[in-house]
């Protein structure tokens, strides 16, 4: 049956449920264009960002479209980083702040991002991450976390959004029902939660309770199959778990936004055209698109099929407009956020306290510090998930060589252990003959290979101080380690600082 609404209505109500990427620090044509069209939403990425000043010119670009426009951003201001993609960043991730357990500090971190994000004309931030991460091997959320402990990761995402919307930005909520207790990354593949619907009430759900009772207006639903709730259908377009569970059961009457709608989960099932209708079918309100979908071909196809779902009656006119008014609702009360709250462009130091705070180390450590010479620094670097940027910094070896001249350094992937028996010998126990050695790890407890060059490494030195960035695993006293808790530029430059003497451990 023929939708009656007319076409070009139709298309405007599709169009505005779209929130794309784009390349290019300044608006592409088509960009603007849709906007004047209906778009009412864009995301910003590491490509989209030179300097704060460049992102608030290119807001104001954006906004001249349409004074309400969503623009969001994922910046979990953490080792997922857009605003400092190319720098790192300089304020502790969740697993950082989680670890220290101080509600207030959490949220003036998430205070002092949102007033960088709002001076720069941002208004929706996908974060943060409600996710408990009770599974130690879980490949995507990991340090993203507040942690393995629902009562903390409740106190801490409720202290976060406090903290980024008291600044003026919107905060979302993410990846309802809960992506912690999972095994495979969403980008790849389609995970799945197998926990009872009594162990999700328990484990999984009061993180997004706490963030509703916060205040929170968005909510990401993430790319994972929940049997106890829905055994067919992903999360994204389960009607059982976006409406009966979060609208009905919890309560939430704001924003439902999509993970990256590219990410394989959904689109190695559906397509991205599919998945898009199949998500707002199940009650999704609005479809991110990022990664390398962003462009107008995509923008195009994906409102084509939502146009289409409504000719073909797959999709109703009722659900379109329903979708379409809560964007508009949250455009309006975003705006209005955003309107109350002065610009403030002054960042403070918060983020270097934070990450000094979340420090940790073994007995060991406690003598052997600080370093009587300068060492050699070997980083053991490995293939991380899509959502960290490929070009964002991290390690311990350059700060310190800024504090500690004649420092030396080499990175080791995989790929190097494997091409040749003697890389360790030669790259890293010959250069720190003599001296210091310093070996940096990033979650040597998922990585088999990076736990075995530590152990070959430490068998050689058992002194050689050991820095984890990642989880760290169930550290040995005996072993001279550091735990930063991430690998944000501040987490390396607090771990630098704790190894030439220059900040007392707090």
């Amino acid at each position: 049956m023929m939708s009656s609404t007319p076409s070009k209505e139709l298309r405007r109500l599709a169009l505005s449920l779209v929130q794309p990427g784009f390349v290019g620090t300044q608006a592409p044509d088509w960009v603007l264009r849709r906007i004047s069209e209906g778009l009412g939403a864009v995301v910003l990425f590491a490509r989209n960002i030179a300097t704060p000043e460049q992102v608030g010119r290119l807001s104001a670009q954006l906004r001249a479209e349409n004074p309400d426009l969503i623009i969001a951003i994922d910046e979990e201001a953490g080792d997922v980083t857009r605003i400092e993609s190319w720098t790192g960043s300089t304020r502790p991730g969740n697993f950082a702040l989680g670890t220290v357990d101080d509600v207030e500090l959490t949220e003036s971190v998430a205070r002092d991002l949102g007033r960088e994000l709002h001076a720069a004309g941002v208004s929706l931030n996908y974060a943060p991450s409600a996710d408990v991460n009770s599974n130690p091997q879980n490949p995507v959320i990991g340090v993203r976390s507040f942690g393995a402990s629902t009562d903390l990761v409740s106190r801490h995402s409720a202290a976060w959004i406090r903290g980024l919307q008291s600044a003026g930005v919107a905060a979302c909520a993410k990846h309802f029902p809960g992506h912690g207790d999972t095994a495979v990354d969403s980008h790849h593949g389609l995970p799945s939660y197998n926990a009872s619907v009594e162990e999700i009430a328990a484990n999984a759900l009061p993180p997004f309770r706490a963030a509703l009772d916060a205040g929170v207006r968005a909510v990401m639903s993430g790319h994972l199959l929940v049997p106890a709730y829905d055994p067919v259908n992903p999360a994204t377009m389960s009607r059982r778990i976006l409406v009966d569970l979060l609208r009905t059961e919890l309560g939430f009457d704001g924003l439902v936004v999509t993970d990256g709608i590219e990410m394989g989960a959904v689109t190695d099932l559906y397509g991205i055209d599919g998945a898009t209708v199949r998500a707002i079918i199940g009650g999704a309100d609005a479809i991110c698109v990022g990664g390398e979908s962003s462009d107008e071909g995509t923008v195009e196809l994906l409102t084509n099929a939502l146009v289409a779902a409504v000719a073909e009656g797959q999709l109703t006119e009722e659900r379109l407009n329903d979708a379409a008014a809560r964007v508009r609702e949250f455009a309006d009360w975003s705006a209005r956020r955003a309107q109350q709250v002065p610009t403030d462009r002054i960042n403070g130091d918060i983020g270097f306290v934070a990450a000094r705070r979340a420090i940790r180390m073994t007995d060991a450590a406690q003598g052997a510090l600080p370093l009587k010479a300068a060492p050699h620094v070997v980083e053991l670097v490995p293939t991380m998930n899509l959502a960290i940027g490929k070009e964002t910094p991290w390690g311990v070896a350059v700060p310190l060589r800024e504090r500690l001249p004649g420092t030396t350094f080499v990175r080791v992937h995989h790929d190097d252990l494997v091409a040749s028996s003697r890389v360790l010998d030669e790259l890293a126990l010959a250069p720190a003959s003599g001296r210091p050695l310093v070996v940096v790890v990033r979650d040597a407890s998922r990585h088999g290979w990076m736990a075995e060059a530590l152990s070959q490494l430490l068998l050689a030195r058992p002194d050689a101080v050991v820095v984890e960035m990642g989880l760290p695993g169930t550290p040995d006293d005996e072993v001279v380690q550091i735990a930063t808790h991430g690998a944000t530029t501040a987490s390396g430059v607090a771990a630098a600082e704790l190894l030439v003497g220059t900040c007392a451990k707090a």
